[in-house]
């Protein structure tokens, strides 16, 4: 085996790079800016979740069950042999592989476009039928919704002949799938925003106008803390655009520019 292209740093991608390593002698590679986010994993979540949903507004019982719930930390997670940036072409014999630079989902993610066979690989970027959210903003990714949304834009024209995502399976469209993931954050930011007109202020008041897969008062576990930080992510871009603004604390309260 030559090489392992990795498109993010999640454990459900990255985690087995180190077995694939040892029984093979193939490289893997991410981008510089998830080969920086590795230590989260190692340091586990528990200790960041009672600060975020505090930030939120969370019930303390809520923030308990979530800590209960969440995974431990990783120890000795591989890192990557090879760092691949925007642009890059990985030397993978046969395959003309060029690196597209798609943060939001993770900061480094990237997805591979190969223009013989104008075949996507999509990583989670472009699923056929789920869509990706994003982690709570911080001061090095102020915006990850925004920088999602303007991945999703980057896509557009590629001609794709066939997209080879990294969950679920394999498919054509790869416009109108564009289209259907730009839609439903963009109803997400119209819920938020109406939320906001409504006079909900704290992210988990906010996150209950917005349509998840099922009422948000009946999310539990990952769904719940991924809905709390995609309705952060939400903000972060009203922010970004000038359309609200957040007096910060704990929790935080956020409000329409204007107000």
């Amino acid at each position: 085996m030559q090489g392992v292209v990795v498109t993010h740093a999640h454990l459900d991608h990255f985690g087995m790079a180190g077995r694939i390593r040892e029984a093979s002698g193939a490289w893997a590679s991410l981008h510089p800016l998830d080969n920086a986010i590795m230590s989260q994993f190692e340091n586990g979540f528990a200790t960041r979740i009672p600060g975020l949903m505090a930030r939120a507004g969370a019930p303390a019982e809520v923030t308990e069950q979530l800590v209960k719930g969440t995974q431990a930390a990783v120890r000795r997670i591989p890192r990557p042999d090879v760092l691949i940036e925007d642009g890059g072409r990985p030397d993978i014999p046969g395959w003309d592989l060029r690196a597209l630079w798609t943060p939001g989902h993770s900061p480094g993610r990237l997805c591979f476009w190969e223009p013989v066979n104008r075949l996507l690989l999509s990583g989670d970027h472009v699923l056929p039928s789920t869509v990706v959210g994003t982690p709570e903003p911080d001061e090095s990714h102020p915006d990850p919704l925004g920088d999602h949304l303007r991945a999703l834009a980057r896509l557009r024209g590629l001609d794709a002949a066939e997209v080879l995502p990294a969950h679920e399976h394999r498919f054509t469209g790869l416009e109108a799938r564009l289209a259907e993931i730009d839609a439903v954050h963009q109803g997400r930011l119209a819920e938020v925003l109406a939320g906001l007109r409504a006079g909900a202020s704290t992210v988990w008041e906010l996150a209950d106008h917005v349509t998840w897969h099922r009422p948000f008062r009946n999310l539990r576990g990952v769904a719940l803390q991924n809905a709390v930080t995609d309705t952060f992510g939400c903000l972060a871009a009203l922010v970004a655009t000038g359309t609200a603004r957040v007096d910060d604390g704990a929790p935080a309260r956020w409000r329409l520019a204007d107000s």
